[in-house]
């Protein structure tokens, strides 16, 4: 207005430059980008699929001036994100009257799954099946993978061996156990009984026996199964499976330790784990018959 500089204007009234270049208070809105929060805002409720990258490149198209960094700034602090589709967990229905009660032998028994490695890293899936009044391990599997056609197959070996089904089988809701070969499996035979999502606690002597068969079995100084001599292509653990099989033997015939104490030693119980079809006891029976 003077025609003199703004250095010049700023040296004789005693103002720093940079007072001249900032917009009064008065003058600027409280939030400048409340216009392109709005846009924003409406962009995700019209495009509920779409993330902040294409609200980018569309508010360029539509005359924003405003860079990704921005628009991803603004997006964050108004919770906006695209929704992820959640796959939802398949719940076993049970096919038992009321909550079973382990009262005698063959009543109920209990299956639970366990995941682990193996020292060269390769998962194993072990299976494991106990009689819940006698605290008795009957059998059990030790694989690779582990499907609910394979986990059938072993029950129907169980009770071939015993003599008879079990009439409810306590389990979690596992893709194994939850499935359409299990249904079709135990239709007519016996009730499925599944306990509730997150509530292991409920399926409690099949979970103690796990924790320590897992403390018995990895015996090497990593914490994991020991890896099988010879692995083939199809994932035969049989070497993997030798103190498992051991730990189930110890368990079965030492009824102190897991009362109530079987009314008979489970002493012919083929030791699934190691595969030998042999007992550790050279006293052991060839068939084992349980009372009650």
């Amino acid at each position: 207005m003077l025609g003199v500089s703004e250095r010049f204007a700023c040296r004789v009234t005693g103002q720093h430059r940079a007072t001249q270049r900032h917009e009064p208070v008065s003058s600027t809105p409280a939030d400048p980008d409340a216009a392109l929060r709005g846009w924003l805002r409406q962009y995700a409720k019209d495009h509920p699929r779409r993330g902040f990258r294409p609200a980018y490149h569309d508010a360029r198209g539509e005359g924003w001036i405003v860079n990704h960094k921005k628009v991803q700034r603004l997006w964050r602090e108004e919770g906006l994100r695209v929704p992820q589709r959640r796959r939802r967990k398949r719940h076993g229905t049970s096919t038992a009257s009321d909550v079973p009660a382990a009262d005698a032998p063959n009543r109920v028994w209990a299956v639970d799954f366990q995941f682990d490695s193996t020292t060269d890293g390769r998962p194993v899936k072990i299976a494991t099946v106990i009689d819940e009044h006698t605290r008795g391990c009957l059998g059990g599997l030790v694989e690779r993978t582990i499907t609910g056609e394979d986990l059938s197959a072993e029950l129907d070996r169980v009770a071939a061996q015993r003599g008879r089904y079990p009439a409810v089988l306590r389990c979690d809701n596992g893709p194994e156990l939850a499935c359409n070969a299990m249904a079709a499996w135990a239709d007519g035979e016996l009730g499925l009984h599944f306990i509730p999502p997150g509530q292991p606690w409920r399926n409690g002597y099949v979970e103690s026996f796990n924790s320590s068969a897992t403390n018995a079995s990895t015996s090497t100084a990593s914490g994991h199964w020991p890896t099988p001599v010879s692995s083939s292509a199809t994932g035969n653990t049989t070497a993997t499976t030798t103190t498992g099989g051991t730990h189930r033997w110890d368990t079965n015939h030492q009824p102190a330790t897991l009362p109530p104490a079987p009314t008979e030693r489970l002493s012919s119980v083929v030791d699934y784990f190691t595969g030998s079809g042999h007992h550790p006891d050279p006293a052991a029976g060839t068939q084992s018959r349980l009372t009650g």
